[in-house]
């Protein structure tokens, strides 16, 4: 077992240093306990890459299988927030091949006679190669997670590819290691080192911490759309933009949360939005939807600033 971009994280930390009318530690307990997101096979499409013939049928029948229990075996095991969910995602991702694959490529050989894998007899190199949504190595791993579960994997270690079984000790595992605190800090380099034992991939592993980030505010954003009353006000979250998203910088600039007002709803505003929130007593999901315009501007805030908007484009 072994796209966020750079500018993006100067623009977060600098961000953060602005954030004064929360302390951030306060920020981070609400992040990490805002409610678990409804995930299933449709978010894991979401995240995986574009695939063709074979690769992509396999890909398919993965996400099919392990999509069926996704929400409640990581309930089980309290990968229970949208951060950890993320997580998550992006690191069986990037072992998966883009869940294209749950048996790794190379035949195994390499791990032979490897002792601190538990390797000791001939041939369990290849027997025990890496298989799984994190790719579990060695006899000794095999044989304590298929103990722990239940299984026999030691007896039969093919069964460790079998998608529903393989994200089940993919979740056993990240459970173990207790790798759901790193998550939390949404610290990728210490959730990489307990996953993989270094940093090997952790450009792919970004990539896809993008990804599922990003899938995951859609879908709670459809959620919110989908349940709140009519208002004439817009839900927004990261990845929006245009005269709404202006009127919700001013309006957060306002409350005291100084940032640029520039129409993007980048990586500052959404942690602006999730300082405001955590302050305001709304649940911090970071998506601006009719409780949070409430709390923070006033409907004729954002036809003004709409109207602003338009006179400028004029002139």
């Amino acid at each position: 077992m072994a796209a966020i971009r750079s500018e993006d994280t100067a623009d977060t930390d600098a961000a953060e240093a602005r954030l004064s009318p929360l302390p951030l530690i306060a920020l981070e307990s609400a992040l990490a306990a805002e409610p678990m997101p409804v995930v299933d096979a449709e978010i894991l499409r979401a995240v995986a890459p574009a695939t063709t013939g074979r690769k992509a049928v396999r890909q398919a029948a993965i996400i099919e299988e392990a999509g069926s229990v996704l929400r409640p075996v990581l309930a089980e095991h309290a990968i229970d927030t949208r951060r950890r969910v993320a997580h998550f995602l992006a690191q069986i991702a990037h072992e998966s091949d883009g869940f294209s694959t749950t048996e790794e490529y190379a035949s195994g050989a390499a791990y032979e006679g490897r002792l601190d894998l538990g390797n000791t007899e001939k041939g369990d190199g290849r027997r025990y190669k890496g298989r799984g949504l994190l790719q579990l190595t060695g006899r000794a791993n095999y044989r304590e997670f298929g103990g722990l579960m239940g299984v026999d994997l030691e007896g039969e270690p093919h069964r460790a590819a079998e998608p529903e079984l393989s994200l089940r000790i993919a979740c056993l595992y990240w459970q173990r290691r207790k790798i759901n605190r790193h998550a939390d800090r949404d610290d990728l380099i210490r959730v990489t080192r307990r996953v993989n034992g270094g940093l090997r991939g952790l450009a792919d592993r970004r990539h896809y911490l993008g990804r599922a980030k990003a899938a995951l505010v859609r879908l709670s954003a459809h959620g919110v759309a989908r349940n709140a009353e009519p208002t004439g006000r817009p839900v927004l979250h990261r990845g929006a933009g245009g005269p709404a998203v202006v009127a919700l910088q001013e309006a957060l600039a306002a409350a005291g949360w100084p940032l640029a007002i520039d129409g993007d709803f980048g990586p500052a505003t959404e942690l602006a939005v999730l300082g405001f929130q955590s302050a305001a007593g709304l649940v911090a999901d970071g998506i601006v939807g009719p409780a949070t315009w409430t709390a923070l501007a006033p409907p004729e805030a954002v036809a003004d600033a709409a109207r602003d908007d338009e006179d400028d484009d004029v002139t």
